[in-house]
């Protein structure tokens, strides 16, 4: 067991360069990953029927503080322990206590690329959905529970340039970069969550991080107003972000 292990809560929203970052870290030497630990409970208390749902309850544990007591005090078999967190899990009934004993990071990306990518997997989307309103609290929670800043990096800036930023945001934590981190091995991990078949189609067959993102979308007209409310919080964010 390791003691004293770095644990680093990256937040982010859905169809935001998440899962590849969760690759990256974990082609690190000193790393383990931990993904989406608190999607069961969130499951669970909302009673949202999303994609597998009956399969990741089945997975993966629902009790709230169970999960919670894991990501702060659980028995370390690396010295870094990277959560990958999902802002819009955390609803009335997921404990918060835990955040005080994690370092803080926001993934951030242009909400017009999250609204086309998450579009073609769910059929509803509204502003909750993708978690811009829980980002910019979370971000003041985050501070408040630990009096420190949480970092922010934009996936934008990482695709494109992946070893620069990289390079930024372990400075951030307080590790070294290491030059596994820009490329893995394709396929499922075992880190994975239950739903990785749905959502992972596209990360499970890559080897490294996707071409700079270009222009941005156009959206459906529907789809508009979503973008407008979140683009606030995004630039808020973004003013502060690793450059």
């Amino acid at each position: 067991m390791i003691e004293n292990p770095l644990r680093i809560a990256m937040w982010s929203g859905p169809r935001n360069l998440s899962t590849a970052l969760m690759r990256s870290f974990g082609a690190r030497s000193d790393t383990a990953c931990v993904d989406e630990p608190f999607y069961a409970p969130f499951l669970k208390l909302t009673g949202l029927d999303h994609p597998m749902r009956e399969e990741i309850l089945a997975a993966h544990s629902a009790d709230a503080s169970a999960v919670a007591q894991q990501l702060s005090e659980g028995p370390a078999m690396a010295r870094v322990i990277y959560q990958k967190q999902m802002m819009h899990h955390m609803v009335k009934g997921i404990p918060r206590e835990w955040m005080s004993e994690v370092i803080h990071v926001f993934l951030i990306r242009h909400p017009a690329r999250v609204l086309a990518s998450y579009a073609r997997k769910m059929e509803t989307v509204d502003l909750a959905a993708i978690g811009f309103p829980q980002q910019a609290e979370l971000f003041s929670e985050a501070f408040e529970r630990t009096g420190r800043t949480p970092v922010v990096v934009d996936a934008d800036d990482i695709l494109d340039n992946p070893r620069s930023m990289l390079d930024k945001l372990c400075s951030a934590l307080g590790i070294r970069f290491e030059d596994s981190m820009l490329n893995w091995t394709s396929g499922p991990k075992p880190e994975d969550g239950a739903w990785a078949p749905h959502w992972y189609d596209a990360v499970i067959n890559s080897t490294g991080f996707g071409p700079p993102a270009g222009n941005l979308p156009k959206l459906p007209e529907k789809l508009q107003p979503v973008c407008d409310q979140a683009l606030p919080i995004y630039e808020k964010l973004a003013s502060s972000r690793l450059m």
